[in-house]
């Protein structure tokens, strides 16, 4: 598995493993985090970028929504990372799926989920998971795509009006794996499709 590095400016001097989901590599004047822990992010997407407005899917596809429990919960105990907003926009952590919600807020607290304040910190909580997932938002998918190892997009074949947007897929770095089209019925009204992409190794 091809390990990712995030660079930040630190005195440093040795490398150590954090309960294998990161390296720290210690040099004279650089810190190196390389991520060795694989993991996807998992989004429904519009045409035009959108993911949500007012902390809301814009749509609602019963099908995808589906997918999503499903391929989220997997053995019982997977992980889940989403940020503050993603977790406030639901009615409860999801069942039956460790809820890691990433926020900058040292103060907060969520009685039902852990909380991380930093990629490493989110990723060691999911440390027993061999690929947890991202769910969102916007912000967190920005954060998670450098380093993420698949993406599973639901594409919705329609442009809706949205305040959160998904970052561009830079596919000279990715490859679109599979693509299953999906039309609409009398009672789905959009066309979408389920496709997965992987990390250009």
């Amino acid at each position: 598995h091809m390990i990712t590095g995030m660079i930040y400016p630190f005195m440093l001097c040795k490398v150590r493993l954090y309960q294998k989901s990161f390296l720290i590599m210690k040099t004279k004047n650089i810190h190196i985090i390389l991520y060795t822990m694989k993991f996807k992010l998992i989004v429904a997407v519009c045409k035009g970028g959108g993911i949500g407005k007012n902390n809301a899917l814009p749509w609602k596809i019963k099908e995808d929504l589906h997918y999503f429990s499903k391929v989220t919960k997997g053995n019982g105990n997977n992980a889940i990372i989403m940020g503050r907003k993603t977790y406030e926009s639901m009615p409860a952590a999801l069942p039956g799926r460790r809820n890691i919600i990433l926020t900058r807020n040292k103060k907060y607290i969520a009685e039902d989920a852990f909380i991380a304040h930093s990629i490493h910190e989110a990723l060691n909580l999911a440390n027993n998971d061999p690929c947890p997932y991202v769910i969102g938002g916007g912000e967190i998918y920005s954060l998670f795509l450098p380093i993420a190892d698949k993406i599973e997009l639901t594409r919705v074949h329609k442009i809706f009006e949205g305040d959160a947007f998904f970052p561009e897929i830079d596919m000279t770095k990715w490859i679109l794996k599979s693509s299953e089209r999906n039309n609409s019925s009398i009672n789905q009204p959009y066309n979408y499709s389920f496709l997965t992409y992987t990390k250009i190794k």
